[in-house]
This record gives structure tokens, C-alpha cells and sequence, in this order.
């Protein structure tokens, strides 16, 4: 695992960014590695942000990140990287992986067990978006750190019109 992490003064620039690659022969163990990174990255946010990540955040952020790094764990061959980028009010989760292919959003279904990732990451970012990248793919999910923002139903209560 390697990881670098940079304080950046550019308005346009992330306030803090943040990246560690994971062998995915790791399974679970980068899974668990994922979220607790993600969860030292928001602590250091006061640092540059003007208040600290709520509590609610912190436990999205590291939903998603566990449902990204999830999919790059199971579904591709080789090391995925994480990369977080701290905003005023923004947090942005990427994974990078060496598989081209978007992962394939399922419909909503309450009876399937498992497979609900995608959806989850839908259901509580303001964007995802997959984007080609020269190894592979990069998955890019925006969540608001703007305490209360998000519906107060579950991601699996909600369906798609």
C-alpha cells in the first residue's frame, strides 16, 4: 500500500487530496484498509476546512468507498487505487481499476441479497460517473459534506422511477 497526501491553495484545486493503491488480491482486507483511510482523511479536514465532517458524513463516505473498492476487489484483475479530494462542501471518491468496463447497475429488486452497490452509491451521492482512463476506468462519486443533505430514507428504500 502507498499513500501521499498534499494541502493544495488553488480555489479550483481539491483543499486536500488523498490516494493509496491496494493490491486487490487483498479482498477484504483493502476493503476495511479503504474505510478506515477514508475516515483519517475526514478527520484531517478541519485543517483546511473551515468546520469538521459530521459523524453522518463520515459513515456515507466510507459506504461509499467500501461499495467502490468492493466492485474494483471482485470484479477486476490487478491493483486498484483510491483516491479522495476534499472540497469546501464536496467530497470526491474515485477508484481506479484496470478493468474498461463500467460496473452494471441492477433495478431495484428488495428480494436479491447482495449486488446492491451501484445503487447504494446513486442513492447517496449528488453524481457517479465512470470515466475511460488509458489502464482501465476511473469511478468517480461526489458526496455532499453538508450535514442532513441527503433524503432520511435508506438508499435500498428508495426505487427508480
Amino acid at each position: 500500500m502507498t499513500d501521499a497526501m498534499t494541502a493544495e491553495p488553488a480555489a479550483r484545486d481539491p483543499l486536500l487530496s488523498a490516494s493509496v493503491v491496494y493490491d486487490t488480491a487483498g479482498g477484504g482486507g483493502a476493503i476495511a484498509a479503504a474505510r478506515a483511510f477514508t475516515a483519517d482523511f475526514l478527520a484531517a479536514a478541519p485543517s483546511v476546512r473551515r468546520v469538521p465532517v459530521t459523524g453522518e458524513r463520515v459513515e456515507l463516505a466510507q459506504l461509499v468507498v467500501s461499495e467502490l473498492v468492493t466492485n474494483a476487489v471482485r470484479h477486476t484483475a490487478g491493483p486498484c487505487r483510491l483516491l479522495l479530494e476534499l472540497r469546501e462542501d464536496m467530497l470526491e471518491i474515485s477508484v481506479f481499476d484496470r478493468e474498461p468496463a463500467a460496473p452494471v447497475p441492477r433495478g431495484h429488486d428488495p428480494r436479491r441479497i447482495g449486488q446492491h452497490g451501484v445503487e447504494i452509491v446513486v442513492a447517496v451521492c449528488e453524481s457517479l460517473s465512470v470515466e475511460p482512463h488509458p489502464e482501465g476506468k476511473r469511478v468517480r462519486a461526489c458526496l455532499s459534506l453538508l450535514a442532513g443533505y441527503a433524503d432520511t430514507t435508506t438508499p435500498l428504500d428508495r426505487h427508480p422511477h
